[in-house]
């Protein structure tokens, strides 16, 4: 396997350089709390946790908590439960569970080919976010079984989502990473493409492998980086001048490296899509004449190909257990459609205001957040405790609510939670959303304590400068005591 390194581009300060040192990426660490695992009553659950947000070492951390039975909106424990907090990745919950209230778990995003006669096809997508090479490679077939042999004009219709590809807040940093991989109509890949670096002979440049040979064209790589001696460490930085496909590659690996594999988020991502699909169809006998992007959304045409992304209920299980920005933002978009258009209206801004009818019709308070995107990455959300928690209840309160619930990491078991609470009383009974940026650390969901039944709960820390492992350690240990509830 090789080893997984992120890249992204500043797509909105043009004429500046960045530059990157890349490091291994390791799983998150594994934190077993240190909480006593004796029962404990009610009653009790106020002292011991601020037992544990009351230590010096959080002495300038701001914390947020609120508890509640399942069964009812009794309060177990609170602290400035009603105020706002960066929520990071716990946005999703709110993003999802609107998603699946409005579109339904069977919904799915359609990606069409469309014929407009004279050899002209025209490719219309939605936003679906989990689109690949292999659905393409479907959409080719669909056509050649059509009789299409030739395509004289292949236009890409990028028009059905409106706005910017990337949110004006997200910082430039995350605009960097695959993470923050930009959003339109034609997502292909995650809107991410790939390279490797190979170590070759001691003192020579590192290899340059690009996974889409036909990215290679659209760069020009300056490779400054060297092979190293068996066992000397890795240090890679990249840089791109943003006036132009410039990637200038230094550092070092050694001999004995297994290879680097780096993201590179696309720069347009429909350019990118049209040019796969281009290079699917002729490798499927289809040759491509002439081919470009319509600002033009396409109408009353022949549908002579489709695919479909997979049920809102997988794509919402992928956002959370994952964490995956590019799902939330595609599903954020995607509640648009329950929205009466309004001329000059982004898709984000439209599914936002959907997200907030539909969570004020289940009961969550609209005071008690304020969202600018769909996914947490822009520090300009705001969520209190409160709302997630209001959430979490009217989740748990609806029909979907087991799809809901099965879209949230396991404590122990799977998704950002698979290496927390291993070995703890926690362990596959706690189901929630992680988030973790810069100062922030957020957890929120469901726990089933045994002697005492369900219970929801949200943490959130803001304006730590502790490390996030030591701000999730206490954490755990205050979910590891929920765990413990029992009436008394």
């Amino acid at each position: 396997m090789p080893k997984k390194i992120t890249l992204g581009f500043l797509l909105l300060f043009f004429g500046t350089q960045v530059g990157i040192t890349l490091k291994p990426v390791h799983a998150q660490t594994q934190v077993v709390p240190t909480t006593t695992t004796k029962p404990i009553c009610p009653a009790q659950l106020e002292t011991s946790v601020d037992a544990i947000i009351n230590r010096p070492l959080f002495s300038r951390v701001r914390w947020g908590l609120l508890v509640q039975p399942l069964s009812s909106t009794q309060t177990l424990y609170s602290r400035d439960a009603q105020k706002y907090f960066t929520p990071a990745s716990t946005t999703k919950l709110l993003t999802t569970a609107a998603a699946l209230q409005q579109l339904g778990a069977n919904f799915r995003i359609r990606t069409s080919v469309y014929g407009g006669g004279n050899g002209v096809l025209y490719v219309v997508g939605r936003g679906d976010p989990s689109l690949t090479n292999e659905q393409l490679t479907v959409l080719a077939h669909q056509l050649k079984q059509k009789g299409i042999g030739t395509v004289n004009q292949l236009i890409a219709d990028d028009t059905y989502i409106r706005g910017d590809i990337v949110h004006p807040s997200w910082q430039w940093e995350d605009i960097q990473s695959d993470y923050g991989a930009p959003i339109n109509s034609l997502i292909l890949n995650q809107n991410v493409s790939n390279i490797r670096l190979l170590p070759q002979s001691v003192g020579q440049p590192l290899k340059v492998i690009w996974t889409d040979i036909h990215e290679d064209k659209q760069w020009q790589v300056i490779n400054q980086s060297v092979t190293t001696a068996e066992n000397q460490p890795t240090s890679i930085n990249i840089t791109r001048d943003l006036k132009g496909q410039i990637l200038r590659i230094q550092g070092q690996l050694a001999l004995n490296s297994k290879p680097a594999l780096v993201s590179l988020p696309v720069v347009s991502p429909a350019e990118y899509f049209l040019r796969r699909f281009r290079s699917t169809l002729i490798a499927d006998k289809i040759p491509v004449v002439r081919m470009f992007l319509s600002s033009i959304q396409t109408k009353n045409e022949q549908e002579l190909a489709h695919v479909e992304s997979p049920p809102v209920s997988e794509l919402i299980a992928q956002t959370n257990i994952d964490s995956n920005n590019l799902f939330a933002e595609s599903l954020l978009r995607a509640l648009a459609i329950k929205k009466t258009p309004v001329q000059n209206q982004n898709s984000a801004d439209a599914g936002l205001e959907v997200l907030k009818t539909t969570l004020t019709q289940m009961g969550v308070d609209p005071a008690s957040y304020s969202l600018v995107d769909g996914s947490g990455l822009s520090r300009k959300n705001l969520i209190s405790p409160e709302a997630l928690v209001q959430t979490l209840q009217a989740m748990a309160k609806s029909p979907a609510a087991l799809i809901y619930r099965a879209s949230l990491p396991v404590a122990g078991r799977s998704g950002t939670l698979k290496n927390r609470f291993q070995n703890t009383p926690a362990e596959g009974i706690v189901q929630a959303k992680t988030g973790t940026m810069t100062g922030v650390v957020s957890l929120a969901g469901y726990v089933n304590a045994p002697r005492y039944g369900p219970v929801v709960f949200s943490i959130m820390v803001n304006q730590s400068e502790q490390p996030a492992k030591v701000v999730r350690q206490a954490m755990d240990e205050i979910v590891v005591l929920l765990t413990q509830l029992q009436n008394c």
